[in-house]
Parts: structure tokens; C-alpha cells; sequence
């Protein structure tokens, strides 16, 4: 890949996050820009944690995928089985399978698909009072589905709460100490964790966007501390430690590690869904890459992987617009 000029784009862009692209294990381009608080001046760093937002969703799939495998949680049984919902509007022929590909049907917190704002949501729920994996059930499962399950592919953040919630039931352990000893500890990711944004800890990005001339801080847009949907904080190389590590067999057994990087279900004509990745596709069917995207005020960010180039990106950026544009510039350079 051809990486003449980046830095100099990404000061154009001014940029504020990281970027790393290695070949294998060999670093290919890396960079760190801007700030880390716009309170009080701090650069980014190559060990900067960074919200991930949705990309998380790829550490809550492997988990269920790893109880998958021991026989504990079932991909095609009924979510009633493993969460109690008696009584709510989540049907009883919505299952696992369903939940990781967001084929589920059920409503989602927000429908930002329909424009919903997510961070409206905190406006009459003070997002303090959202910390367990349980306190979300009140945002969703009273709502109506919008399709039945296995209809409509819909990118949904509901179904992964309720996919970490079984995940729970059968481990006796909170999600996110089982991510934490699971997925981090078994991969070797030393720099990666859920950090209470209330809390002081080293090294952690905070979420600033540009609003009106102003820059504002993303404490209450959404909950302090990260879920099954989102919210981890990592480093960059940590994330490519982690797409390695499931890559080796090192956290799957063979047949779930094939499942995991297999498209499962069409979302368009250019993408389908897997279990937490997506996956942009040739004309020709064949794969492009596969990746994790996310977002949310005051985060956003990808992990991807080229199949023809061989090469890993991640770019993480600590504002909600931060990313994209640079996201494009790799995309293109390699032929997107």
C-alpha cells in the first residue's frame, strides 16, 4: 500500500486519534494525532485507549460463539430460554442466530436507521442509572418488533444485550469480566478494558465533538461504562491483536473460527453480515474484507481486514465525525 502523504492528510483532516496498518506483523503505517481531552491538552499516543463503540460487538459474538462451542448456549434455541421475557414483545421464535446477525426482528433502542438519535434516549433516563447488562431491557423490549424473525436483515444494538444477557445466564459472570478474562486476558490484550468514564484511568481518550463552535463532551450521551453493544476502550494494536488471535484458532475451536469470518446473511447488494463483522463484497461474490465499524458521540472507528492486500487497518478516532474521512482515504488507496 502506498502510505506517501498520509500523515500529511491526516494533519489536513486534523485528525485526532490513531492509525495503524500492518502487513502481517509488519507495520506498514502508524500514527497518532490531536487530543485526548480538549480539557486539558493532552495528545493522542500509539497507547491511547480508545472508545470503540459498536466494534465491540465483535468481542461480545466470540463470547457467545466460545459457549456456542462448549455446548452451553445454542445458536438456534429460543431466547426465552436463556433470558427471562415473559411478559414482553420479544418473541419467542427470536434466537441466538438471529440476535448476532441482526435478523431478530425486535425493536431497537434507537432506530437509527429511521434517524433516531441515541443520545436522545438519556434525555428522560439519566444514563448513569444503565450499568448492568440488564438495565437496558427497559429501552426495548416493550416495543413492537418490526418484522418477524429471519425476515429482515437490520442492523440492531438491542439484539446484542439480550445475546450478552444469555451469555450471563450460562457463565454466572458479568459480561464484562468474562470479556475481560475471556476474550482481553486469553489474547493478550494488556492495554484493553471497560473504563467507567467517571472514573480516572491512564491513558483513556475522552469523547469530544465540535457542536455550534463548541466543543462538547460525550459524559452524557450515552452510558458511563461499556455493554455487549458497545463501549470498550482498546488500543489499536490490542484490536489487532485480538483479529489475530481469532484468526489463529487461538479463542474458537475450527468450526466456529470458519463461522466467524463467513458472511452469513445479506444485508445489500455490497455487504453482508456475519457474527458481529461484515463483509464487502466483489462483484464477482467473493469477498473484499471484512471489518467493524462504530460510532457513537464522541467515538468512531473500524478494524478491517483486506483479503488480496493481506493487511489489517485501524483507525480510531476520539469524535464522532473523526474517522470517516480517513476511513475512505485507506479504502481508496487500496482500490475501494
Amino acid at each position: 500500500m502506498d502510505t506517501s502523504g498520509l500523515d500529511a492528510f491526516l494533519a489536513d483532516q486534523d485528525f485526532a486519534g490513531v492509525v495503524l496498518i500492518r502487513d502481517g506483523n509488519r507495520t506498514v503505517f502508524e500514527a497518532a494525532s490531536g487530543l485526548a481531552t480538549q480539557r486539558w491538552g493532552i495528545p493522542n499516543t500509539l497507547d491511547t485507549r480508545f472508545d470503540t463503540a459498536s466494534i465491540t460487538k465483535l468481542f461480545t459474538s466470540v463470547a457467545v460463539l466460545q459457549q456456542v462451542g462448549k455446548g452451553n448456549l445454542d445458536l438456534e434455541t429460543s431466547i426465552h430460554h436463556y433470558v427471562d421475557l415473559e411478559g414482553t414483545e420479544i418473541g419467542i421464535d427470536v434466537t441466538l442466530l438471529h440476535l448476532l446477525t441482526h435478523t431478530s426482528g425486535i425493536a431497537d433502542d434507537a432506530d437509527e436507521e429511521e434517524g433516531e438519535d441515541y443520545a436522545e434516549l438519556w434525555r428522560a433516563t439519566p444514563n448513569y442509572s444503565v450499568i448492568e447488562t440488564r438495565d437496558f431491557l427497559p429501552q426495548f423490549v416493550n416495543k413492537p418488533p418490526l418484522a418477524a424473525p429471519g425476515v429482515d436483515c437490520r442492523y440492531n444494538n438491542a439484539g446484542y444485550i439480550l445475546a450478552g444477557l444469555a451469555l450471563e445466564k450460562v457463565t454466572g459472570v458479568p459480561f464484562r469480566q468474562y470479556v475481560f478474562d475471556e476474550i482481553f486476558t486469553r489474547s493478550a490484550m494488556h492495554d484493553s478494558g471497560f473504563y467507567d468514564r467517571r472514573d480516572a484511568a491512564p491513558r483513556v481518550a475522552e469523547g469530544w465533538d465540535r457542536v455550534d463552535g463548541s466543543w462538547v463532551q460525550n459524559i452524557y450521551s450515552y452510558p458511563p461504562i461499556g455493554s455487549p453493544d458497545g463501549g470498550a476502550q482498546v488500543t489499536a494494536a490490542d484490536l489487532l491483536t485480538f483479529l489475530q488471535a481469532v484468526r489463529g484458532g487461538e479463542l474458537l475451536d475450527r468450526e466456529f473460527t470458519d463461522e466467524f469470518f463467513s458472511p452469513q446473511v445479506e444485508h445489500d447488494e455490497a455487504t453482508w453480515y456475519g457474527f458481529g463483522l461484515e463483509f464487502d463484497m466483489n462483484e464477482d461474490g467473493t469477498v473484499r474484507s471484512y471489518y467493524k465499524d462504530g460510532i457513537n458521540p464522541g467515538a468512531s472507528g473500524i478494524v478491517r481486514h483486506y483479503l488480496e492486500d493481506g493487511l489489517d487497518v485501524v483507525v480510531l478516532s476520539n469524535s464522532e465525525e473523526g474517522a470517516w474521512e480517513v476511513i475512505r482515504e485507506i479504502d481508496e488507496r487500496l482500490g475501494g
